[in-house]
């Protein structure tokens, strides 16, 4: 991914020569960065390189084309894309268009290792196409530049990782949800500051990472819409002289339309940046997730299955959240390549700069490790067992239901500051064995100490004694998005609306990246 040099030096280019139809052609062109015969010079080599920039200590340095593999289909797209729409556009005449294109058929068939040496993919599968058809193999560079080449191919195959990333996001939500609808009744201690604070459910513990990944799917959603947008025909910043058709090569490949302004088109990364840190995002909330669980099968209030851990190499009966572990891991990862993404680029002037370079493979790596880490969670989740004895005993932990008692006296007209110091001051003295009925009494002492007259003045024992159940409180919380079953019924269904709709937005993008190879492949074979 390297900036077109045909404007370097005069070493560099070709003298200006015309097509039958008089168009200047592609070797001539300062915008096109045009091919010569690889075979002119001992030391060309490749389509790009002669002269004095053929070589050098710093050429592998320079290379890029072993990362590149990653691309390479994404360049042999939009190498068949502009041909095609250059013989659209009679700009290449389609006998040469058909050469190319079925050079490029060789090409992808003895697929990137096979490729020569040379700084980039895009130089290397021009190099061979040259090879395979001659010097009118230089024509499919004809209007473009690397610049706009490769910023295409970062967006063709980006856009991929992202749906991957929507995809593995809507499984983990569809087994939250299935999970969350087995246990809406199951009481569980909830935690602040990882200390006993209230008793909620499991199906109320899960719906909330349900929203947070929800969210999550939502960025990529719009992280998506602002990659899958064409910079092709920008050239290498300023346009090109040809008679291009930008939304033509940006239909051909599935985008949905084109950066418009050509520097802008040409320069940009915000997209990767966008991309990542929706993926950083992701990885955050999964390593919240791979967390709690890591401590729930400490606490034993889950039981992993054995295809989501590990056992010691010397400690036979141990069972290890290994795959949670490495979940969490992921996030730091994802962090450090959003993070290194911005810094590459904040300093970077108008317009291409070489440094872009690396501006995108870890974000790549990192995409497919977060899609994989989500996949990981949902299979965690889905086949985790959820001890509900357990859960139920550890529900009322703490005097966790103190905030309930608290509430039930200030709805019958304390002030809650008042109720709080009551509750407070009986905390101390309520240990975790203690009935409801035994805890009441420990209130009441509590009332008569701060208040100077009996708990029960102010609400029937029966009612503090249901505030003090851990189920009892659960089911008194519902308020909207509340613990209560009622309340979360209501909460499954409008998130398993979400996940439907969402889950066709994705179908209906995968769909139209589809129809559009078909058209494309479809084109291309006209040619033949």
């Amino acid at each position: 991914m390297t900036d077109d040099p045909s404007t370097a030096t005069d070493d560099a280019t070709h003298a200006t020569g015309a097509d039958a139809d008089g168009s200047p052609d592609a070797e001539g062109s300062a915008d096109s960065g045009g091919s010569a015969d690889p075979g002119s010079s001992a030391e060309a080599g490749t389509a790009v390189r002669r002269g004095r920039f053929s070589g050098g200590p710093a050429r592998e340095f320079l290379s890029s084309l072993d990362a590149d593999a990653a691309i390479f289909e994404a360049d042999l797209a939009v190498d068949r894309a502009h041909v095609v729409m250059l013989a659209e556009q009679g700009i290449v005449d389609d006998a040469t268009a058909g050469e190319i294109l079925a050079a490029l058929d060789d090409v992808a068939a003895a697929g990137h290792g096979a490729l020569s040496g040379g700084e980039d993919v895009h130089e290397a599968i021009e190099t061979a196409v040259i090879e395979r058809v001659g010097p009118d193999g230089g024509r499919m560079h004809t209007a473009r530049s690397r610049n706009d080449e490769v910023a295409t191919c970062i967006r063709y195959r980006l856009r991929e990782d992202v749906l991957e990333a929507i995809a593995a996001t809507l499984t983990l939500r569809e087994a939250l949800l299935e999970v969350a609808s087995e246990h809406v009744e199951t009481t569980m201690p909830g935690y602040t500051h990882l200390q006993p604070a209230q008793p909620t459910t499991v199906a109320h513990y899960l719906l909330s990472y349900e929203g947070t990944v929800a969210r999550d799917t939502a960025r990529l959603l719009d992280a998506y819409g602002r990659v899958n947008r064409s910079p092709l025909g920008a050239a290498a910043f300023a346009g090109t002289p040809f008679d291009v058709d930008r939304d033509r090569t940006a239909e051909l490949l599935g985008f949905d339309g084109t950066v418009r302004n050509s520097m802008d088109a040409s320069s940009s990364r915000d997209f990767l940046t966008e991309a990542a840190t929706a993926l950083a995002t992701l990885s955050t909330t999964l390593s919240g997730l791979a967390e709690d669980l890591i401590l729930f099968s400490n606490k034993g209030f889950i039981d992993l299955s054995d295809d989501y851990s590990s056992t010691s190499s010397i400690m036979p009966q141990k069972k290890n959240p290994d795959t949670l572990e490495l979940t969490r891991g992921v996030a730091g990862d994802a962090i450090g390549e959003a993070t290194g993404t911005l810094s590459l680029l904040k300093g970077l002037p108008r317009a291409y700069n070489r440094d872009l370079q690396r501006a995108h493979a870890g974000v790549f790596e990192v995409a497919g490790d977060v899609a994989e880490a989500t996949r990981v969670a949902a299979g965690a989740v889905a086949t985790a067992d959820w001890n509900e004895g357990t859960l139920a005993d550890a529900a009322g932990e703490g005097f966790s239901t103190a905030t309930g008692v608290a509430d039930l006296l200030a709805a019958a007209g304390l002030p809650f500051r008042t109720a709080h110091e009551v509750v407070a001051e009986a905390a101390p003295a309520i240990d975790d064995g203690d009935s409801p009925a035994t805890a009441a009494e420990t209130v009441d002492e509590a009332a008569r100490s701060v208040l100077g007259e009996s708990l029960f003045a102010y609400v029937g024992r029966d009612e503090v004694e249901r505030a003090l159940d851990p189920a009892e409180s659960v089911a008194s919380r519902d308020s909207a998005g509340g613990p209560a079953p009622d309340a979360v019924r209501d909460a499954l269904a409008a998130a398993a609306d979400a996940l439907e709709e969402d889950s066709a937005t994705r179908d209906a993008r995968r769909s139209s990246l589809a129809a559009a190879a078909e058209s494309l492949e479809a084109e291309v074979a006209s040619y033949a």
